[in-house]
């Protein structure tokens, strides 16, 4: 019956995948008209009007393509590298690379100009993908399959669902927790199977959230962080979506990276118990408690380390320039940038200590309901 459960679960969940797939976001129409996106490659390059200023590059590269895919696949035309002097966005190309292009066309579909957007990486990016899948096909059998299944129906979650309403004036904060709340059920039924188990750690995750997360937006007003801290933040509101809040999207920003720490510490409370719980069938209510407390204090060390080393790592170079310019640790400390990686660090470790009593204490409800311990 439990595995039924699991079947008839992953099935729907598969579905409501496909269907989120095709459902299109409202953003599909392209701002280039006339314009197609090309795989090509590089038959020949000149660099010859490319001005080399230490290490930056700027000017243009000049290079001879063929067409791999679009409406002129085949033919061959003449590319041009645009480099602006970044480190970060500029590429340079040689003889026999793949790269992707932007193909702009007249009324009479000639090709009048293509320009290198960058390296064609999706080949190599669905290849990683597939053999991180099949690894855990192999390593986890069939709750493998569900793990991956769980991970494409959060990014389509993140893709159709919370972006594209953020952008169309929806508030951030509340369609995250929406969002959040969708994947942490189908994540935690998923991974940990339709039963008990699986509702103990929903319920923690829930619970925890209503009652730590509002405190991304109550931290970030006191502080007195603006959404701008955000990479490229700015350039969404220069594409025209003047009305987005982004002190609203930088709490929802906050509410996600902390809600993925909930749920693996939910769960670990969660299957913990049920395993005491199993093999120990006249453990009473108060001791499963304190098992689950016992295991969730454990966890709460690594995963506060886990986060603060997930948020700095991001942050690391800016800590370099800081420490290169010789400022003062006082300055690199109020400064936005840090103190909102501190907001987020916080956040996210309240919740940590917040999901294991919740958790532990729904655990020791649901599964001493019977004397006979389901999953």
């Amino acid at each position: 019956m439990e595995k039924r459960r699991d079947y008839a679960f992953a099935v729907l969940l598969a579905f409501l995948t496909l269907v989120l797939f095709f459902v299109p976001t409202g953003f599909q129409r392209s701002i280039y008209f006339n314009a197609e996106g090309v795989k090509v490659l590089v038959l020949d390059t000149d660099d010859s009007t490319v001005v080399n200023t230490g290490l930056f590059r700027q000017g243009e590269q000049r290079l001879r393509i063929r067409f791999l895919s679009g409406s002129h696949e085949g033919e061959e035309a003449d590319a041009i590298n645009m480099l602006s002097g970044s480190l970060k966005d500029d590429k340079m190309f040689v003889k026999g690379n793949i790269g992707w292009a932007l193909m702009d066309k007249d009324r009479e579909e000639n090709v009048v100009f293509v320009n290198m957007v960058d390296h064609y990486r999706l080949s190599k990016e669905l290849a990683l993908v597939l053999m991180i899948a099949a690894i855990m096909v192999l390593f986890s059998g069939f709750k493998g399959l569900k793990t991956v299944l769980s991970f494409v129906f959060a990014l389509m979650m993140l893709w159709k669902v919370m972006i594209p309403l953020s952008l169309k004036g929806f508030d951030p904060m509340i369609v995250a927790c929406l969002t959040l709340l969708m994947i942490s059920f189908s994540t935690l039924f998923l991974v940990g199977g339709v039963g008990r188990t699986a509702l103990s750690a929903f319920i923690g995750t829930v619970a925890t959230s209503a009652v730590v997360f509002p405190l991304s937006g109550l931290l970030t007003a006191w502080f007195g962080i603006h959404g701008s801290v955000l990479e490229m933040s700015e350039a969404i509101l220069y594409a025209g979506f003047y009305n987005l809040d982004l002190t609203r999207l930088f709490s929802a920003v906050i509410v996600l990276s902390a809600g993925g720490a909930v749920m693996d510490l939910s769960i670990d409370v969660s299957a913990s118990m049920h395993e005491v719980a199993m093999h120990s069938r006249h453990i009473d209510r108060q001791n499963l408690f304190l098992s689950g407390l016992a295991v969730g204090r454990a966890g709460v060390g690594t995963q506060m380390t886990t986060l603060l080393l997930a948020y700095m790592g991001s942050f690391l170079t800016v800590l370099m320039v800081y420490m290169a310019q010789s400022t003062p640790l006082l300055n690199v400390l109020t400064s936005k940038s840090i103190a909102s990686e501190i907001v987020q660090s916080a956040v996210g470790m309240l919740s940590l200590v917040a999901v294991v009593p919740i958790t532990a204490f729904a655990g020791s409800m649901l599964m001493k309901i019977e004397k006979t311990t389901e999953n």
